[in-house]
């Protein structure tokens, strides 16, 4: 009997750690076919930790659609225009649409703001993103280590999907006087001084350049980027 009994379990952990094991594989960074980037001015880069594996932007694909940008991301990656800036007070918000969210591994977006040395190894920023289960995140980069500021969390103005089904969400960033805030449809996520985000191992500036925070294998259409 306790052989029996044994040898259930045994066989439970082993279909666990080969169950674990497959979502893993099954989860890691895809290339997708056609990548690049096609839009005239944009630029991207993947995440240090993509690019040691040997990933690049070019295993995403971006391009634009009607007005959209329709990005499928391979890596978790950046994208931006240098000529998006945005000094002082502002505010710079878009809409993102993910037409079929995954239900088991959810992706975030998002937007960035205050983005300096981008296109090197020590980049400087900070994105607020928006998952489909209804979460909401704040993290950036200083000089290329990770900072995070917000940690993940549900909020009731986070947009939910049914699995597999489409979701949209408007991510705002507003900057004025002293602060700095995240709004996902119309509601405020998350809200700094500027002393929380500026300074020692944080953001040079919440001046820079803004644009668009994608997670790895996540297929989104952005529309409406722009700044107030």
């Amino acid at each position: 009997m306790h052989v029996v009994k044994g040898s259930i379990v045994a066989i439970a952990i082993a279909a666990l750690a080969a169950g674990s094991h497959l979502a893993a594989r099954q989860d890691t960074d895809r290339s997708v076919k056609g990548g690049g980037i096609t839009v005239q001015g944009w630029q991207g880069k993947v995440d240090a930790a993509a690019a040691k594996q040997g990933k690049t932007i070019n295993d995403s694909k971006f391009e634009e659609k009607a007005g959209a940008f329709h990005i499928s991301a391979g890596s978790a990656s950046t994208y931006w225009n240098p000529a998006n800036t945005a000094q002082g007070d502002y505010m710079v918000s878009a809409t993102f649409t993910e037409p079929k969210m995954a239900a088991g591994h959810p992706h975030p977006y998002g937007l960035f703001i205050g983005g300096s040395k981008l296109e090197t190894e020590q980049p400087n920023y900070v994105y607020c993103v928006a998952y489909g289960t209804g979460e909401a995140l704040v993290r950036g980069f200083s000089n290329g280590a990770v900072v995070n500021f917000s940690k993940r969390q549900p909020n009731n103005a986070v947009a939910k999907a049914a699995e597999g089904g489409s979701v949209t969400q408007s991510v705002t960033w507003t900057v004025k006087g002293n602060r700095a805030e995240c709004s996902v449809n119309g509601t405020v996520v998350a809200g700094f001084d500027k002393a929380e985000l500026v300074g020692a191992g944080k953001l040079e500036s919440t001046d820079g350049v803004y644009g668009i925070r994608a997670a790895h294998n996540v297929d989104i259409v952005v529309s409406k980027l722009g700044k107030k």
